[in-house]
């Protein structure tokens, strides 16, 4: 009883993060002026790119994105609502801010724990969870002209490795998966918190460019 739960709970949170980066995706193809295939192909690519990165390095393939029909459904969605529905999606920014940290948190946990079943060493399986976590939103700033959001603030990649890390730290100690995947998201959560409302950052390069001494 309690597993069909929790399988119901992470399939429904999976609907959510995919909801929200895919939002992302579509916010960022509208700003950028892209036309509606535009749109809808950043929705997509932000939705579901992490994980066909992790499922191809790991060969579980074809990929989860290519073979569940739903990513491909709620990303198309979302790209027509940030379309057509600009001006309300953007006024969402908040709800829809809560819904990528918590997508981001399961897509990392999960995304760890599937490299771990797939035979992945464990060191190697929590930068799986991160790249499931921030590879769509990566593949969605270069295909947009925009550096990678992830590699100058907020803690967002450090906040998926880490849950990855806690993944793989209970498979290594022997943990049913279930309490390192919850520890996992909850510190992902936190740290992604913590960066949006104490200010948190990862530490920065001491030297301006250009200038070596």
């Amino acid at each position: 009883m309690h597993s069909a739960v929790l399988k119901d709970l992470t399939g429904a949170l999976d609907w959510v993060g995919t909801l929200a980066f895919a939002l992302s995706g579509g916010l960022l193809g509208v700003r950028k002026r892209f036309d509606l295939f535009g749109v809808l192909f950043l929705s997509f690519v932000a939705a579901v790119a992490g994980g066909m990165m992790r499922d191809i390095l790991i060969n579980a393939l074809p990929p989860a994105a290519v073979t569940d029909t739903h990513y491909f459904l709620i990303s198309i969605g979302a790209g027509l609502l940030t379309f057509y529905w600009y001006p309300r999606v953007v006024s969402l920014q908040r709800q829809i801010l809560l819904f990528d940290m918590i997508g981001l948190a399961l897509f990392a946990v999960i995304g760890a724990q599937k490299a771990l079943d797939y035979g992945i060493n464990p060191l190697m399986a929590a930068p799986m969870g991160m790249l499931t976590g921030i590879g769509g939103g990566m593949a969605r700033d270069v295909l947009a002209g925009e550096i990678p959001f992830v590699l100058r603030a907020d803690l967002y990649a450090i906040a998926a490795l880490a849950a990855g890390a806690a993944v793989s730290a209970g498979h290594i100690i022997g943990l049913a998966p279930l309490l390192p995947m919850l520890l996992g998201a909850a510190l992902c959560i936190f740290l992604r918190l913590m960066a949006l409302y104490r200010g948190w950052r990862a530490p920065m390069p001491r030297w301006a460019s250009g200038k070596h001494t």
